[in-house]
């Protein structure tokens, strides 16, 4: 998991993105148990106090929850996953189309660019 992390983000909320983006793929589904703090610094390529961070993070999220010597884990709600989704989704689609936006594009060109580029995705 140890990746390049961007200056223009925290470096914890960068990590917490990584483990949302797992629960929503699948990868991480509701009840699993995530990596020790330890581990996941060293996994991560950066300092412990930057995973309890993030962990805290992602339990005020309720993304998470502590539970006292036994580590920390994926909220056991299948709706957390639903809503999830929904979440990165709109997130992912904002900035595109802020992006887009900031370059001078009509929403209708947005809409036509997206619908030709997913065109020629399944014709490949």
């Amino acid at each position: 998991m140890a990746e390049e992390y961007k200056a223009s983000k925290a470096i914890y909320m960068q990590i917490a993105d990584t483990i949302i983006h797992r629960i929503v793929r699948g990868e991480l589904t509701p009840g699993a148990r995530l990596p020790s703090v330890r581990e996941m610094a060293i996994q991560s390529n950066v300092n412990p106090n930057t995973i309890q961070r993030t962990y805290s993070e992602l339990e005020r999220m309720e993304v998470v929850e502590s539970r006292r010597g036994q580590g920390t884990f994926v909220i056991e709600d299948e709706t957390l996953v639903s809503s999830l989704k929904r979440k990165v989704h709109r997130e992912i689609t904002g900035t595109y189309v802020d992006s887009m936006k900031e370059l001078g594009i009509s929403a209708e060109d947005i809409v036509e660019e997206l619908q030709n580029y997913l065109k020629e995705r399944r014709e490949k």
